[in-house]
């Protein structure tokens, strides 16, 4: 691909993410959801203010969003299923991954504010094949075990991103494997996705801060519940 079909890809990427999927199932039902719950667009507010199947609607929305363009660049440079990409094709198919996630949690349309991007990094990261699909995978099952332990998305959310980049460090120092390639720039391109996974997992907890309060305080909502924690049964 040249530079001008990869910065057209990036900026594609990122409209595609910043499609307000919440915002869009919330005016479907007359009401903005920035305006209730926790005000926020994300799957978990839409899941809590207007049910289960808005909830599965608005994660499949913001999960494909991050998908679909991370794959589709990914087929169309000839990096998809390749274990060894050189480290300058694989940062820039990483920055597709970011544009998407960054629409989403800078929404041009909301005023540059969203959703805090958990869906849609984990579609992104599935669909960065096969760098980031593995430590991806490790991330959404320490995020399925932690919410079952405790209940809470926004811990599980946390500690899933906490993990990403580990997974990542794992996987490039595997090199005998043959899944990341094992010396030089094989190596390189590993570490190259490695570092940007640590960057988006570092904003995705940073746009959990409110949640960190309401963890500390007792006050963050379990699932299956609208009152906080702290009152619950």
């Amino acid at each position: 691909m040249s530079p001008i079909s990869w910065a057209i890809s990036i900026g594609t990427a990122f409209l595609l993410g910043s499609i307000p999927t919440g915002y869009l199932i919330g005016r479907a039902k007359g009401v903005d959801i920035r305006t209730v719950g926790s005000k926020n667009i994300g799957a978990t507010n839409v899941g809590r203010v207007f049910g289960r199947r808005a909830w599965l609607l608005c994660f499949a929305g913001d999960f494909l969003k991050g998908f679909i363009p991370v794959l589709g660049v990914g087929i169309a440079a000839g990096l998809a299923g390749d274990r060894s990409p050189a480290p300058l094709p694989a940062l820039l198919w990483c920055g597709v991954l970011a544009a998407t996630i960054l629409g989403h949690m800078f929404c041009p349309w909301l005023g540059f504010k969203g959703g805090k991007g958990v869906a849609t990094a984990l579609g992104s990261l599935l669909a960065f094949f096969p760098l980031l699909t593995i430590p991806a995978v490790g991330a959404l099952l320490v995020f399925l075990a932690v919410l079952k332990i405790w209940r809470f998305v926004s811990l599980a959310s946390i500690t899933a991103a906490a993990c990403l980049p580990v997974f990542g460090l794992v996987l490039a120092a595997w090199g005998g494997s043959g899944l990341t390639g094992g010396q030089g720039p094989d190596r390189a391109g590993a570490l190259v996705v490695t570092g940007v996974a640590a960057v988006l997992s570092a904003l995705v907890i940073y746009r959990h801060r409110a949640n960190i309060g309401r963890l500390r305080a007792g006050t963050e909502p379990q699932v299956g519940s609208k009152k906080p924690a702290s009152a619950a049964p």
